[in-house]
């Protein structure tokens, strides 16, 4: 009998060897699903069981834990097995792996073939192996040295971060890694069925790069195409600001967001000058972004006039009651108070008790979640059978009947960005994803076509739209129209999974809760991604990426030290629909096997926290309040971006090793820095960046960024240009990935959209076809759905369905 959440995929056995951040974070959601754990560590330990954050506040950087493992490691594997394998027994550790069902590998391989993805995906073809490095494992530049920064900046995603007095900076709190280790559980869930069914297993190949360009650019090539790829002006730095965004108060951080005029308009009522919105041709028009970035000093004296006179609590429910997204701007000691955190129980005490963690991003109903695990010792399970019977064999399927979730409809009634691109996931498998939509308010991520209002048609001209929403069948219903809603509860029929993305008040304003779903298909499962959730004081509150890293303290960990906390611009909206696809996954699981389907809770905000965790870990186990620190790392020194020979070329440096400080001290002739044993430890280096700063960008200066980029590749040093995300569909490497497709589209034609940041074997590429224009698939539906032609033009005429949105 199923008791509580957790027990739904107990027949997937996975074996964790990786060594770094990302594909630990892949076991540990991986194991948050149910299945069964196994790391795979040397005699001495996993990399990551002696790390904590350094904190120059503490006399020493040692563990304070009971078992001497580290805090952050204890939270990542809760509950899992550990055996040790010194590295080259390779006969041993085949023996182990080979009966699993998913291998997780990562780039820093100590154990040789067994340890390779490629290598393991040929000895097992009814293995999923998941595979995250920085460049990916099918590419030219696989096993170039990289880490999650140097992806950052070959993707694009440092350069337009920022304001153009100071070097562009990059996204804190390593969120690539976190996002990348997401995307593998969420892939290795996706294919677990066809697997488990048909024992066609596959390689889940996740590169940094894509990972970084597509959570961390805002589409910005896919709005430069849209443009029609004007000139780039070399003397105008990429990187802005929102404004407005993060502000001083009296007494610290608030973040707004203002995606809409409505909520810009509001934001202007919030600060009492309404004079801003007078339209006259003497005036600036603040309502436009380049005004307010072009005239930044002017802008911020009106907000900051307002903002540091009120302390942050008044601003943010004042804020709140004009539905303005807004948050204080959260860290990790205040976190723990938060009120809708609190109120929620989002956090609970390790099994140590010593320190906090995030409760799993998705729950089903109001079921408990699983009791934590202690984290293994060393090789606890060394000893037991860890071998596992392997998958029954079949010859892998083809074509389309082959995708991994053909079958399954979805009907999407999600908006912007975070939904559709965790449902975008379920149509590049395969399944049939209707989205919905409404002709009086069209989903919001068309609004970003607004930039194109001179082309016509605008809101088919939306990057934001066009690349979460490729593989699916677009359907327009007015649900504040009866005949809307009850086409919506018929469409249930022919649905296994619904999932929104609204405020909970909007679909119980048209009684579509879970309670009239459930009535409506009692085997439909039923994911809802609130901002916020479904209960608790800011249930009802909107929010999006921007307002998920204000509250969690993503952007606290973003900016430089010396400045104010910055907004990250994105990955939060990505990761939230992957830690949502998770959910669904467990729920449809949970229905194979009770016939019942579920509501899973899975909101923002909680997917958000599970990736901000480690700075409410390293606060609650050590005291340790991590902050932003520029370009700067924990895990590499030095690390950072330098100008080279000529405007706005930047080149991003992060050494990670002893034996790449070494090489890099011999490529710029610092024979005095390669003697200094100060600087033979990663801790010695990070108290002397300033120092190595000067010596990089001393030799950086005096070369072109490409001469500079070969020569550290040369000596085996990671470096990457800080690519500018404006032209990333024209680099080879992400063309040699394959990964901007170009899907031909009415409207807009082919353009490159970037599309998941991964490669599978088994299917060639993601685009089937391009996101649909606004009621493409209606008549498709409508008849499907018993609709003649005298109720379908009763219906046009009433825009209940519609092609173009309402007013425009």
């Amino acid at each position: 009998m199923v008791t509580g959440m957790g027990r739904d995929l107990t027949s997937l056995g996975v074996f964790d060897m990786s060594t770094g951040l990302a594909g630990a974070y892949a076991a540990k959601l991986l194991g948050d699903a149910g299945a069964s754990v196994t790391l795979l560590e040397p005699t001495d330990g996993h990399p990551l069981r002696s790390w904590s954050h350094p904190n120059p506040g503490r006399p020493d950087d040692g563990i304070s834990l009971p078992d001497s493992t580290g805090a952050l490691f204890g939270h990542l594997h809760h509950g899992h097995g550990s055996v040790v394998v010194q590295p080259g027994s390779e006969a041993d550790l085949d023996t182990r792996l080979d009966g699993a069902d998913v291998v997780i590998v990562d780039d820093a391989n100590p154990w040789g073939p067994a340890g390779d993805a490629m290598a393991r995906r040929q000895r097992c073809p009814d293995q999923l192996v998941v595979s995250i490095s920085p460049f990916g494992v099918r590419s030219d530049a696989v096993g170039r040295p990289g880490n999650e920064f140097i992806a950052q900046a070959a993707a694009g995603a440092i350069a337009g971060r920022g304001t153009p007095d100071r070097p562009p900076f990059q996204m804190g709190g390593r969120v690539i890694d976190w996002v990348a280790g997401a995307y593998g559980a969420t892939l290795a869930l996706g294919l677990w069925p066809r697997l488990r069914d048909f024992g066609t297993g596959d390689l889940i190949d996740i590169s940094l790069v894509e990972v970084a360009n597509l959570s961390g650019t805002v589409f910005m090539d896919l709005f430069w195409s849209m443009a029609g790829r004007p000139p780039i002006d070399p003397n105008r730095p990429a990187r802005t600001t929102e404004l407005p965004s993060i502000e001083p108060t009296l007494d610290g951080w608030v973040g707004f967001n203002t995606n809409t005029n409505e909520q810009f308009q509001s934001f202007c009522l919030l600060i009492e000058r309404p004079d801003l919105l007078v339209e006259d041709d003497d005036l600036p028009d603040w309502s436009s972004l380049s005004t307010r970035l072009a005239r930044v000093d002017e802008w911020n004296a009106i907000v900051h006039a307002w903002t540091t006179q009120h302390t942050t609590s008044e601003i943010v429910a004042l804020a709140a009651e004009l539905r303005i997204p807004v948050a204080e701007v959260g860290n990790g000691e205040s976190l723990l108070t938060h009120p809708q955190v609190k109120a929620r129980g989002l956090y609970r005490p390790d099994p140590t008790g010593t320190f906090q963690v995030p409760v799993p991003a998705w729950r089903i109903g109001e079921e408990p979640y699983e009791p934590l695990l202690p984290a293994p010792e060393v090789g606890q399970d060394h000893f037991a059978d860890t071998a596992r019977a392997p998958s029954p064999k079949a010859e892998p399927q083809t074509g389309e009947a082959g995708l991994p979730l053909a079958g399954l409809t979805v009907v999407d009634c999600t908006t912007w960005w975070a939904g559709p691109s965790g449902t975008g996931i379920l149509a590049a498998l395969g399944a049939t994803v209707i989205h919905v939509e409404s002709p009086q308010r069209m989903d919001g991520a068309r609004s970003t076509g607004g930039a194109f209002m001179a082309m016509g048609d605008w809101w088919e001209r939306a990057p934001f739209f066009l690349s979460p929403n490729v593989n699916k069948e677009g359907l327009t219903l007015h649900l504040g129209d009866e005949r809307g809603r009850e086409l919506l509860l018929k469409l249930l029929d022919h649905a296994d999974l619904i999932v929104d993305s609204y405020t909970p008040r909007v679909l119980d304003q048209f009684d579509l809760g879970w309670d009239a779903i459930h009535r409506a298909n009692p085997r439909a499962v039923m994911v809802r991604m609130p901002a916020f959730g479904l209960d608790g004081p800011w249930r009802d509150r909107p929010g999006f990426a921007q307002t998920m890293e204000q509250l969690t303290g993503l952007a606290w960990l973003t900016g430089y030290a010396d400045d104010q906390p910055q907004i990250q611009r994105g990955p939060c909206d990505p990761n939230a629909g992957l830690h949502a696809m998770i959910g669904a996954f467990v729920g449809l699981e949970r229905r194979r096997v009770t016939g019942e389907g579920v509501l899973v809770e899975a909101p923002m905000v909680d997917a958000a926290l599970n990736v901000a965790a480690e700075a409410v870990i390293e606060w609650t186990a050590y005291g340790n309040l991590i902050g932003r620190d520029g370009n700067r790392s924990a895990v590499a020194a030095p690390q950072g971006v330098y100008r080279c020979a000529g405007t706005e070329q930047w080149l991003a440096v992060s050494v990670a090793s002893d034996g790449q400080w070494r090489s890099l001290a011999e490529l710029i002739e610092r024979a005095d820095l390669a003697a200094d044993p100060a600087l033979e430890t990663l801790a010695g280096r990070r108290e002397a960046h300033d120092l190595l700063d000067q010596a990089i960008a001393a030799w950086a200066g005096e070369r072109s960024l490409t001469d500079a980029v070969a020569a550290l590749a040369d000596a085996g040093v990671a470096a990457a240009p800080v690519a500018d995300a404006r032209t990333m569909s024209e680099d080879p490497l992400l063309a040699d990935r394959g990964y901007f497709e170009s899907p031909d589209r009415p409207i807009t034609g082919a353009l490159p959209v970037p599309l998941l940041p991964l490669r599978l074997d088994t299917i060639e590429r993601w685009s089937r076809t391009a996101a649909p224009t606004m009621g493409q698939h209606n008549d498709r539906w409508l008849e499907l759905l018993g609709v003649d032609a005298e109720l379908r033009e009763r219906l046009e005429a009433d825009d209940v369905v519609a092609t173009r949105p309402t007013g425009v």
